[in-house]
């Protein structure tokens, strides 16, 4: 019985082992030698987005924080905090 599930495995691993080969030369030829994505080139984009992301997240805080640092204005209908008089 054992030997069944260990000769199973050795097929499977077998089977997928090919079928990586496969869709890695598949790549090749649909994209070129030159165009195949690495594990290298997955980092250095992740690692590039992380940096557009952190310096998106940055000018938003430094457009809140300047915003946050103008007065602020009324506009003319709005009523000021305290005020008593209606306005109806």
């Amino acid at each position: 019985m054992a030997s069944d599930e260990n000769g199973f495995a050795a097929v499977s691993r077998t089977v997928v082992s090919y079928a990586a080969e496969l869709i890695a030369g598949v790549e090749r030829t649909v994209v070129g030698e030159r165009n195949v994505r690495t594990a290298q080139g997955n980092a250095w984009a992740a690692m590039s987005a992380d940096r557009a992301r952190a310096q998106a997240r940055a000018d938003v805080d430094a457009m809140v924080a300047a915003l946050a640092a103008q007065p602020r204005r009324r506009n003319a209908g709005e009523r000021v905090p305290g005020d008593l008089v209606s306005s109806r």
